[in-house]
């Protein structure tokens, strides 16, 4: 257990490549209640919405999720976030911790004149994910919902246990899954139920750890890593949630015009080693000995075996294909640019 956020949180339970081919091969559950909500309601919601984040609401129907981004007007990023929709006039937002009261304060600043309510709704809300192959049959043991209905990035109200929830097809891991929400008072119950239903299925707790690999593997941009306020989201390969023709402004968005349309410097690469060694972040990236960029994320990949990264390189050493090196305690261990993700997405779309 470690401080995270404000927050004690297990690095692992059984270990973190257990825990991470628990996942890959079968089911986990993450306890992943430190993560921020934030609920908006009121005539103007959609509206507020549409000026507060880069991506298009109006794109948005009722049960359906958005992935977004909040930006400073230089083009930085104040955090990334998931957009529900419960109705035309009802939304939540789920923050990253780390950001959940600096993202609420930017909230409000931003809502006065709208008419629209916002409340930080963290610390009555839990979060748990079941993620992988499995989640799907584990869950609808005790679900009196169907869950084969939900679309990937969609959710539904139902009961869990008992416990009235949103069930959401979202994860963080490039498996099938969902992401539950519902009122902390309930965490230890729904927790331990689903724990003793989902033996049936191998089903293991999850720590931070492996979830770090996990959405490593899949390329999935972490704040404060690949993002952030000094970092452009466009370089970090999001300006697919960066929507600059809608009517709506939003803040950053002509900084982000204008480094479109004057080209990047530099771009978010995978990188993946070539002989032995451990990536981690702000680890040197090099090309024929040349300093070329810094590693954000770095880890050992239990599905491939082998040391991956992500790292910013100047824009043309980020072709695939192109061999680097990074600099391990004093060594040049040679790795080449590969595509994200580094493993295939097994989410049901």
């Amino acid at each position: 257990m470690v401080p995270f956020a404000g927050w004690y949180m297990p690095i692992q339970y059984a270990g973190v490549v257990q825990e991470h081919l628990c996942v890959r091969d079968g089911v986990g559950i993450f306890d992943v209640s430190h993560m921020g909500e934030i609920d908006i309601s009121g005539k103007d919601a959609k509206k507020f919405l549409q000026t507060l984040v880069t991506n298009d609401v109006d794109k948005l129907s009722d049960r359906a999720i958005l992935y977004a981004l909040m930006c400073y007007e230089n083009g930085g990023v104040v955090d990334d976030l998931l957009v529900h929709r419960l109705a035309e006039d009802h939304y939540f937002l789920c923050v990253n911790a780390s950001n959940a009261d600096k993202d609420y304060q930017w909230v409000l600043d931003r809502a006065r004149s709208f008419q629209v309510e916002a409340r930080n709704i963290s610390a009555e809300t839990v979060q748990l994910a079941l993620q992988g192959k499995h989640s799907e049959p584990l869950l609808q043991r005790l679900s009196d919902v169907a869950l084969d209905d939900i679309k990937y990035y969609h959710f539904k109200t139902g009961k869990i246990h008992n416990i009235d929830c949103i069930i959401a097809r979202t994860g963080y891991t490039g498996e099938d899954g969902f992401e539950i929400y519902f009122n902390a008072e309930h965490a230890e119950r729904v927790f331990g139920k689903i724990i003793e239903e989902g033996r049936d299925f191998g089903l293991q707790p999850i720590g931070l750890g492996a979830r770090d690999t996990l959405r490593l593997e899949m390329g999935y941009a972490l704040y404060g890593n690949e993002i952030g306020a000094a970092s452009s989201p466009l370089e970090a390969g999001l300006g697919w949630v960066i929507k600059l023709q809608k009517q709506a402004e939003f803040a950053g968005r002509e900084a982000l015009r204008r480094q479109k349309e004057s080209g990047l410097k530099r771009k978010l690469a995978g990188i993946k080693l070539l002989d032995r060694g451990v990536p981690r972040s702000h680890y040197r990236v090099l090309r024929e000995g040349h300093p070329v960029g810094e590693i954000t994320s770095g880890t050992f990949s239990p599905s491939l075996n082998c040391g991956i990264a992500m790292c910013y390189v100047s824009s043309e050493c980020a072709e695939k294909g192109t061999r680097l090196e990074v600099e391990i305690r004093s060594q040049r261990v040679p790795a080449e640019v590969v595509p994200l993700p580094f493993v295939p997405s097994r989410v049901k779309k």
